[in-house]
């Protein structure tokens, strides 16, 4: 959202202030090892050693997955988060071997090795590939885990050739090597972000609005280690479960290291060898997105401006009558009396209620806002009651924490207390009554102004935490309570919370945007790898604000946004207060018809788009994912930043320079098939992708089956489509491929109980022969509408196929018939005819059909 903004330009730093960014290290000289192991015992789950003054635990969750914990004087802290959710597995089979130099913790999937004389620690895989190592000083003494105080250090091994990535939201390269990182969430376009913040190992010479800027509104402490050989690139996942302030050391030669300012040391280890296992295994522990309401996924208009009812409707009407999909209007702070929160402002908003209930009338949802401060008013019922409650922060004397945000002097609710949660959501269901559809949760860093932080305290079991403890879960846990007060309001509905900040777990609770961007090529640029690095760290439901958030877009800077955000997870419209118009239409008419045509791609792809997210919310897996996920072995798919693949099945190349109308592209391995045109390309390589203002490059994955409305809808409101558009993107080598379908209401949580329809594709190939089956499960649900689908065939060109042994005719590569959620069975023959590039009828056909 906003902040009081800085708006002199941001300078670029000289390469010599770089470089004394990048040798911003952690300093451990007075820290210290805990000594050598005095005694071990074997638990029903792993292990426990006495190791000097403390205790380590090794506790096996799967055969792939460690929980390593060290005790401060003595204790174990059992929570020292709130960002896992997991019941405990059974344990599963392992050893334990005692030698007099070590102790080893053996599963089917890897061997722990800890080192006696000293304490240090390694793990290896089964086929003894390194998951970690800890690392020596000169002498050759261990530093793997070193303390001082209530503060740790690790220090691991890292090869020359190794990768670094995740940790959330950060500036730069998808790769975190050879840069420093700190987690501590931040109001980024603060004026006086880095003294606020005490971060006083920032990079001084930068500006939130810079694209290096460090550290950004989530903190999220997953990292993987990407070793590589000639042979192979193996991938181990690491969580540390501790909300302090964190720093990240990937700058070093020949080891990282990490560092937290309190709290004890827990970390999850995940084994890999696949960045997909390992994010699989973290969203175990962390949990999953539950499946969000069809009509979030549609696309959100928003701005920073204190709009009246009525200018909201015209807004609507606007997108209505120039036939640009919309499912979402939002507020922002302006709709607020006073910016006191859970208030309607008497005059632009009369009659709430009335107001929604004609937004819906045109098909539109409403989200609003809903910051943490809470006006302190004596006389207003949200601060009174807060006060009277006990649920708001207190300090360390036990007076009311106050803070300086939109309201003035501000009070902010306790969300470590269960009673502020509870009171919170209450608050949140009364809000929603009068038909808001959603929450926007904004300033939640927690931001305070020009009011420091630190003197805010918080009440965990009746023991007061200092603010350190719990600033980075702030968001976290803001983002739960509101998200239980929507569940309050309608039992039965899927919820919808947009968060800023955040930390390890809010994708159970909250889809997030990259916070306050910029109008600019370079904040467009940082947005692709940025979203990427947010799906691996657990958030696949991620996206930027449109066409940035601050300061004035060019017009083809303002078409290639759309272009992108249009195929990103989440899609939202938003700019800053005094900024002229950026709405679709408000540059020029070849804009906005090249808005409303990506508007309208990303409405036709929504039976896609919403099948992914089912997936996201079982696997944990990305939506918009880096090539690495799906080919971890491919080097340059590696080293690939600036594309992506949405789903399994679309690659994404978003054009991020001004004046480029062509862009170079590398495809892995497999077919892929130019989405506007047709054009069939062998991967594995490097092509040179046609990009004129009015497309962006995408391209199919072949083997898989794309699933689409026959034409885009103005809202999913109400759309129940009796066709459905299947694009089949044949093969050009043997094998088999799955895709899938979701359908279901849309809305409710009736798919948990089984009223849905999935549809299961497997499309085959064997030389010339090549088959598709569907099996469709589920008890189905009433809305369903569906008799008929459509089948679009890419790479064939014959004039029959058989379905369920039934001979059918196709017109130019396309074949329709009934179906209503039954299983078939379609069988064709290919030739060399086949496999050659659209041309002719066909791809006069594909242009009727996308």
């Amino acid at each position: 959202m906003k902040t009081s903004l800085d708006r002199g330009a941001a300078s670029k730093p000289s390469s010599e202030q770089r470089s004394t960014m990048v040798r911003m290290t952690i300093d451990c000289t007075d820290y210290a090892p805990l000594g050598d192991v005095d005694w071990i015992e074997q638990t029903e789950r792993g292990l426990l050693l006495g190791v000097g003054e403390e205790k380590v635990r090794v506790d096996v969750l799967f055969p792939d997955v460690l929980r390593l914990k060290i005790s401060q004087a003595g204790s174990f802290d059992e929570s020292p988060t709130f960002a896992t959710c997991f019941e405990m597995p059974a344990p599963p089979p392992f050893e334990v071997r005692d030698t007099p130099d070590e102790v080893v913790v053996e599963t089917a999937r890897l061997r722990l090795h800890i080192s006696k004389h000293p304490f240090a620690m390694a793990a290896h895989r089964e086929d003894g590939s390194v998951i970690f190592e800890d690392d020596r000083d000169e002498e050759g003494n261990p530093r793997g885990y070193l303390q001082l105080n209530d503060a740790f250090v690790v220090t691991r091994r890292m090869a020359p050739g190794d990768s670094m990535y995740g940790l959330g939201e950060k500036t730069g390269a998808f790769d975190r090597r050879g840069r420093n990182f700190a987690l501590w969430n931040t109001d980024i376009l603060h004026p006086n972000v880095l003294r606020l913040n005490h971060l006083h190992e920032a990079d001084h010479t930068l500006s939130g609005r810079s694209t290096e800027f460090d550290p950004y509104y989530t903190s999220i402490p997953l990292f993987y280690h990407c070793r590589t050989t000639d042979d192979a690139a193996m991938v181990a996942g690491f969580f540390v479960d501790n909300g302090y302030k964190g720093n990240f050391e990937f700058s070093a030669d020949g080891y990282y290291r990490y560092a937290f300012a309190g709290g004890q040391y827990t970390e999850y280890v995940f084994a890999g060898p696949d960045l997909r296992g390992a994010l699989r295994a973290y969203t175990f522990v962390t949990g999953r997105m539950a499946p969000p309401p069809i009509w979030a996924l549609g696309h959100h208009q928003c701005r920073y401006h204190d709009y009246t009812d009525d200018e909201i409707f015209a807004i609507g009407k606007q997108y209505r009558e120039r036939d640009i999909p919309c499912d979402v209007l939002w507020l922002d702070i302006g709709y607020m009396d006073g910016y006191r929160v859970f208030t309607w402002h008497p005059t632009r908003y009369p009659d709430a209620p009335r107001f929604i209930d004609a937004l819906k009338e045109s098909r539109f949802r409403l989200v609003t806002i809903v910051d943490p401060g809470v006006k302190v008013e004596p006389g207003y019922p949200v601060f009174d009651e807060g006060r009277a409650q006990n649920v708001l922060c207190k300090t360390e004397s036990g007076n009311l924490y106050i803070g300086k945000v939109w309201p003035g002097r501000s009070a902010f609710p306790d969300f470590v207390k269960p009673e502020a949660r509870t009171w919170w959501a209450s608050l949140i269901a009364r809000h929603v009554a009068s038909g808001v559809a959603g929450i926007w949760i904004d300033m939640n860093e927690p931001a305070t102004g020009d009011i420091e932080p630190f003197a805010m305290r918080f009440d965990r079991d009746g023991e007061d935490h200092p603010h350190e403890r719990y600033h980075n879960q702030f968001a976290l846990l803001m983002a739960k309570a509101t998200s239980e007060g929507l569940a309050a309001a309608q039992p039965d509905h899927r919820t919808f919370v947009l968060s800023r900040a955040g930390f390890a777990g809010i994708q159970r609770y909250a889809a997030q945007w990259l916070g306050d961007n910029c109008s600019n090529w370079e904040h467009l640029q940082m947005s692709v790898p940025m979203a990427l690095a947010m799906g691996i760290s657990g958030q696949p439901f991620i996206g930027a604000d449109i066409p940035g958030f601050v300061s004035t877009p060019s017009p083809e800077l303002a078409a290639r946004w759309v272009q992108c955000g249009a195929l990103t997870p989440f899609c939202r419209y938003h700019n800053h207060w005094g900024e002229p118009d950026q709405y679709p239409w408000s540059f020029g008419p070849e804009v906005e018809e090249i808005c409303r045509n990506a508007i309208q791609l990303r409405y036709r792809l929504l039976p896609y788009l919403y099948t992914a997210f089912f997936q996201a919310s079982a696997s944990g897996d990305p939506i918009a994912r880096p090539l690495v996920y799906d080919f971890q072995q491919d080097r340059r798919a590696r080293e690939t930043e600036d594309a992506y693949l949405l789903g399994e099945a679309l690659l994404v190349a978003p054009v991020c320079v001004s004046g480029r109308t062509e862009r170079r592209v590398y495809l892995p391995e497999g077919t892929w098939v130019d989405w506007h045109t047709g054009e069939r390309h062998t991967g594995g390589r490097f092509i040179t992708a046609k990009a004129p203002l009015d497309r962006i490059p995408l391209f199919a994955r072949g083997g898989y089956i794309i699933p689409t409305y026959a034409s885009a809808p103005e809202s999913t409101m109400g759309h129940t489509p009796e066709l459905l558009v299947l694009h089949v993107f044949l093969p050009d080598e043997d094998g088999e491929f799955s895709s899938e379908l979701h359908e279901d209401d849309g809305l409710t949580l009736a798919f948990s109980r089984g009223a849905y329809h999935r549809t299961a594709f497997r499309l085959t190939r064997r030389g010339a022969a090549a088959s598709i089956s569907a099996v469709v499960s589920g008890g189905g649900f009433a809305e369903f509408r569906r008799r008929a689908l459509r089948l679009v065939f890419h790479g064939f060109r014959g004039k029959e196929i058989t379905l369920d042994g039934r001979a059918l005719r196709v017109e130019d590569g396309v074949v329709e018939f009934e179906n209503r959620a039954e299983n078939f069975t379609l069988e064709l023959e290919l030739d060399d005819a086949h496999r050659v590039a659209a041309k002719g009828g066909e791809r006069k056909a594909l242009r009727e059909a996308l």
